[in-house]
């Protein structure tokens, strides 16, 4: 797999996963919609660690800066 997410948009998608679980934990976020946040937020959390999305390949998008030669 070949990185295509920079530095930026893995710390978002980190920060949105963190926010998401603190209000799913805390309550503030329930049910089914709590659920379904969470799951995405455990997708971002993969992704960033990763630094591959696969829906970034599907649309063509890259946040790689480009490498220097």
């Amino acid at each position: 797999m070949k990185k295509n997410m920079g530095n930026t948009d893995r710390i978002i998608r980190l920060l949105l996963a963190a926010v998401v679980a603190v209000l799913y934990f805390t309550n503030v976020i329930t049910g089914t919609l709590g659920i379904v946040l969470l799951l995405v937020a455990g997708v971002f959390v993969l992704t960033s660690l990763i630094s591959f999305c696969p829906l970034y390949t599907l649309i063509g998008l890259n946040t790689c800066p480009a490498k220097k030669k």
